[in-house]
């Protein structure tokens, strides 16, 4: 473990090698996308707040709408997560003074429905996202599924397509990407099953989605975490069932700081590498297996930082049977927004087979972005380095050659100090790093000759003396974005300082 006091910094350096033929992938936006469950205050007071100032006409806050543009989601998974797995979806359509009042048991809450699939999907238009749909495999299946996709996509002229029409919505929602049920590994999840009775199922809707409309992108539950007891073995299992069926696996990643070890959180990117090394294996293994041509993708639709330990023990899920109470507000600090950051460096490294992913969740449940019911709307520390990546990655994926020193940690083992990514466009070049040292400033050499670049558009970093600084109601601006100084470009050779706990960003022209 590495010692985490407050000393004076030193500085120490890395050297980044751009070798412009080390293609990941070229970019697929749909790796920036999010995540809206009915869940907390993220719908109600969260995106729908029909007394709110700034509301339009179908109750939707726009200050939120703004921030989430500026955010720069692309697909938004919808309507869960757990609350999927008991949620009857014509409940969420037609005349909303006629829709029923449910509990949710996932969050022991009350579900008014006053937002569903066709309000939602008008609010997707406001901030240019893509609809990822998630279908009940808990309390239901084949039917409703069914059921589900020809209101949402069939043009007209069937009873569903034509029910979508009268309730407003004439244009069919076209949705490309569907989730077969979510966590159903999970022991919390309503329904929850074995590997093979969800295999079984999962093939089973797949077969008759794709049968309505072979151009359907599918995808299957992988496990809900890598600590899972069943982690492999239920991949394995259901890809086994549904292989040819789906095109994604899901993997769903949290993270936290745990008993003061910050060294080991800020090196949380190593398990999400080793999570999608696993999958990516035993998915191939069953490919090869079954003699298929086909690479199944992973769709890491669920991956955030999540104070899971404190929720547990603050019991926020209770018998209230509240309507939209305050479930799962973390508030975030640098340290945090710098683990995340790293997390989305680490999604991009692996873009050769994780196709897509999900920020869990968008508006303030474990969210970059908070409201207060009547008043504002802000950013959380973790908006700044989705924000600004999701902004200036384009065209291809790089992956760097580092060579810098390691630290130990007491999780992960020997950790680099330094991680790094970078994407290249035909006349612009970004360059996103991490500093995981909490004493020391490093100071990186960056050999981008093979670019070609001509100047520094832009150099951003995300730090403060104090690593646990959060943005509050109270203080909603106190951490941001700051200037990158001694960020120098001379002959193709980038250098740059890099703050203790930082995560950076530098845009090059071409």
């Amino acid at each position: 473990m590495i010692n985490t006091k407050k000393e004076e910094c030193t500085v120490t350096k890395a050297v980044i090698a751009i070798d412009r033929t080390s293609v990941v992938a070229p970019i697929d936006r749909r790796i920036f996308g999010s995540f809206v469950e009915h869940l907390g205050r993220c719908v109600y007071d969260g995106i729908y707040e029909p007394t709110h100032a700034t509301a339009d006409e179908d109750g939707f806050r726009r200050d939120v709408v703004d921030l989430v543009r500026e955010l720069g989601t692309t697909t938004i998974r919808y309507p869960g997560g757990n609350f999927v797995s008991g949620f009857r979806w014509e409940d969420s359509v037609g005349p909303r003074e006629n829709r029923p009042v449910r509990r949710d048991l996932a969050w022991h809450s009350i579900e008014t429905n006053q937002v569903g699939m066709d309000e939602f999907s008008r609010w997707l238009k406001l901030t240019g996202s893509e609809l990822m749909l998630a279908v009940n495999l808990g309390t239901r299946g084949i039917e409703a599924a069914l059921d589900l996709l020809e209101y949402a996509n069939h043009p007209s002229g069937t009873a569903l397509s034509d029910q979508r029409i009268k309730n407003g919505t004439e244009e069919p929602h076209n949705v490309r990407m569907w989730c077969l049920g979510n966590e159903m590994d999970g022991p919390w999840q309503t329904g929850y099953m074995s590997a093979d009775d969800y295999g079984k199922i999962a093939a089973r809707t797949a077969q008759a989605m794709k049968a309505a409309d072979k151009d359907l992108e599918l995808v299957v539950c992988g496990s809900s975490g890598s600590s899972m007891p069943t982690f492999g073995d239920w991949e394995r299992t259901v890809l086994e069932h549904t292989y040819e069926h789906v095109d994604y696996i899901s993997c769903h990643a949290y993270y936290q700081e745990r008993n003061g070890d910050l060294g080991s959180y800020l090196a949380s990117s190593l398990d999400m590498q080793y999570f999608i090394e696993t999958v990516v294996a035993t998915a191939d293994h069953v490919g090869n297996k079954l003699r298929s041509d086909k690479k199944i993708k992973l769709s890491f639709d669920e991956w955030n930082i999540w104070y899971l330990d404190e929720h547990k023990a603050s019991e926020e899920v209770n018998e209230e049977w509240r309507e939209a109470p305050r479930q799962l507000e973390d508030v975030y600090s640098v340290a945090d927004a710098v683990v995340l950051g790293n997390l989305l460096i680490t999604l991009l490294k692996n873009h050769d087979r994780v196709a897509s992913a999900s920020l869990a969740q968008l508006v303030n449940v474990i969210a970059p972005i908070m409201t207060e019911p009547g008043g504002a709307a802000w950013r959380q520390t973790t908006f700044f380095p989705f924000s600004v990546t999701s902004r200036l990655a384009r065209g291809e994926i790089l992956n760097p050659r580092i060579t810098v020193d390691s630290y130990t940690t007491a999780v992960h083992g020997n950790a680099p100090l330094v991680d790094s990514v970078v994407t290249v466009d035909a006349d612009a070049a970004a360059v996103f790093l991490v500093n995981r040292s909490t004493t020391q400033s490093i100071e990186v050499s960056i050999d981008a000759t093979g670019l070609g670049a001509t100047g520094i558009a832009e150099a951003v970093t995300l730090h403060d003396a104090d690593a646990y600084a959060k943005n509050t109601l109270e203080d909603q601006n106190r951490v941001g974005l700051k200037v990158l100084e001694d960020a120098v470009l001379l002959n193709g050779i980038l250098t740059v300082v890099l703050p203790p706990v930082s995560w950076s960003a530098v845009a090059l022209t071409l």
